[in-house]
Order: C-alpha cells, then sequence, then structure tokens
C-alpha cells in the first residue's frame, strides 16, 4: 500500500515536472521566435529604406519645422509590462514632405532609420508608437520629427531576448547614434546623457534644446517599473 502511494505521488511530480519544462521550453521557443521574426521584417525594410533613399535624385538639407500641436492622447508604451501605465500626449507627426520616400511596414508608415553602432542596433522608426506598432518596430512618441531642430523622442520596447530596444542599458555617454529620414538625410548624434526615471516623469521629453537637433531614446527597465532614457545631440562639426 505504501509503494503504492508512493508511485502515485512520485507520477503526480513527474508529470509536474513535464509541464514545467514544456512551458519554459515554449516560453523560451516564443522568444526565439519572435526575435527572429523581428530581424527578418526589420532587414527587409531597412534594405528597401536604403534602396529609396539611394535612389532619390536630391538630398534636402534639414530645415526648422515648428514644434506640432499636441492634439492627441494615447497610452505610454512599457517594454516588460509594470503595474501601472500612463497616459501621454503625444504630438501630431509632421506631415511628409511630397518628395520623400514612402515606404510602410507591418501597415505603418516609416519615418526613418536608427544605427547605434555601440550596441549594433539597425532598426526602422515608425511615424507612431502606439501598442500594436510597438510590437513590430520603435517608434516616435513626442516632439518636432526626424532631424529637425527640437527634441524627438523615440520609444522601443525591452524585451528580454535583446530585440528593438532591449539593450539601450548598454548605452554610455559618447556614443554614436544614426539617424537617416525620408529625405536621405543622415546625422550623428552624440549622447551626452543616459539617467533613469520613473514613469510619470516626461521633462526629458519637453526640455529645451536651445536651437539644437536632439534625440531622446525611451525604454523600459527589465522590470517595467522604471524607464532608461538616453538623451543625443547633434555633433558639431
Amino acid at each position: 500500500m505504501v509503494n503504492h502511494k508512493f508511485d502515485k505521488i512520485l507520477t503526480v511530480i513527474l508529470i509536474i515536472l513535464m509541464i514545467a519544462i514544456v512551458g519554459v521550453a515554449g516560453y523560451w521557443g516564443y522568444d526565439i521566435f519572435q526575435r527572429y521574426y523581428l530581424n527578418v521584417g526589420a532587414n527587409e525594410v531597412l534594405e528597401e529604406f536604403d534602396k529609396q533613399i539611394s535612389e532619390l535624385n536630391t538630398v534636402i538639407e534639414p530645415t526648422t519645422i515648428p514644434t506640432p500641436i499636441i492634439n492627441e492622447v494615447i497610452e505610454e508604451p512599457t517594454g516588460t509590462p509594470g503595474p501601472t501605465t500612463t497616459r501621454r500626449p503625444m504630438a501630431t507627426p509632421t506631415p511628409r514632405p511630397s518628395n520623400a520616400i514612402d515606404l510602410k511596414y507591418k501597415g505603418y508608415d516609416v519615418a526613418g532609420k536608427i544605427e547605434i553602432p555601440s550596441i549594433k542596433v539597425n532598426l526602422p522608426i515608425l511615424t507612431v508608437a502606439t501598442d500594436s506598432s510597438m510590437k513590430v518596430a520603435v517608434g516616435i512618441l513626442y516632439g518636432v520629427g526626424l532631424n529637425q531642430i527640437g527634441n524627438t523622442v523615440i520609444t522601443g520596447h525591452n524585451y528580454r531576448n535583446g530585440a528593438l530596444f532591449s539593450k539601450n542599458d548598454n548605452i554610455k555617454n559618447g556614443d554614436e547614434i544614426f539617424i537617416t529620414d525620408v529625405m536621405g538625410v543622415r546625422i550623428k548624434y552624440i549622447v551626452f546623457n543616459k539617467y533613469y526615471t520613473t514613469s510619470t516623469d516626461f521633462e526629458y521629453a519637453t526640455r529645451d534644446t536651445a536651437g539644437s537637433r536632439e534625440i531622446t531614446l525611451q525604454s523600459c527597465t527589465d522590470d517595467g517599473r522604471s524607464r532608461i532614457i538616453v538623451c543625443a545631440r547633434e555633433e558639431n562639426t
């Protein structure tokens, strides 16, 4: 009788272990597939982006565009889901110039691309940052537009599989960030500040750039409770 009870307990333990192993394997498998899916899709659209940029007859220098009116509210995207979410104002996207390239990725308009050599990031930037668009790429959350005078916030998820902005925590002051817009203008930005803040802070987005071109990268920490903020300014030549 004792052996029979022991066999039942052992069977239950084995079943639990098997379920746990299958669950972990499934999670890892999905994580790997998600990263592969994102990388393949990003590489394809970046190749098309570079091709269309190379076909532009002229390259127009970036110009000053007035700060857009804030007239829409969206839920601020988070990386690893945290306990709360914050609703933020989102700037209206700057109208696309008539002679700019017109490219979509997963149904969303592409605003440009971002390259961060120090962490081996090369990603398309979408014109919007919504819950659905953030699953496939990084996007513009706030600002005057890519390579324009002022500050533009680019936000992306922090996935544990290393996709999108998952490596932003490794960025250091002095690192280079390259932004290419749909007009073919490519500008080098130099990181001058990186810090962590709360989900309710938004001063990094609305800061005065004193007439310079700046970008801000925003992503979550691993636990989703804080934000990693990376500030970069156009390199002085």
